[in-house]
């Protein structure tokens, strides 16, 4: 298992906004696609109007295979452009638990 960790930088007094997007169209074209979803996060401390979600995936192979569907999708090819509108930086790492991690 492999965990896609994304983390946008939302512009100035746009968070609720992004939120309220993600909340009401998003997730629902996202999720059943990319699948597990294990959380989606605000800041509290250190770096502000940041979000962070994190997606479970069996290998890369099937993060490719979810993240092209994604793409291709055409209500998220409609989407997206709403979205883009509030985000200014966008990073995103893969990251690959230990061996004594209890998601493996």
């Amino acid at each position: 298992m492999i965990v896609e960790e994304r983390i946008y930088r939302i512009r100035n007094g746009r968070m609720g906004r992004y939120l309220q997007l993600v909340r009401d169209e998003g997730l629902a074209i996202q999720q059943p696609i990319l699948g597990h979803l294990i959380g989606y996060f605000t800041t509290e401390i250190g770096p502000l109007s940041q979000v962070t979600h994190l997606w479970a995936y069996a290998d890369l192979q099937d993060r490719t295979r979810r993240r092209q569907q994604l793409a291709d999708d055409p209500r998220w090819q409609a989407f997206l452009p709403k979205l883009a509108e509030n985000i200014e930086q966008a990073e995103n790492k893969i990251l690959l638990p230990t061996d004594f991690s209890p998601l493996r």
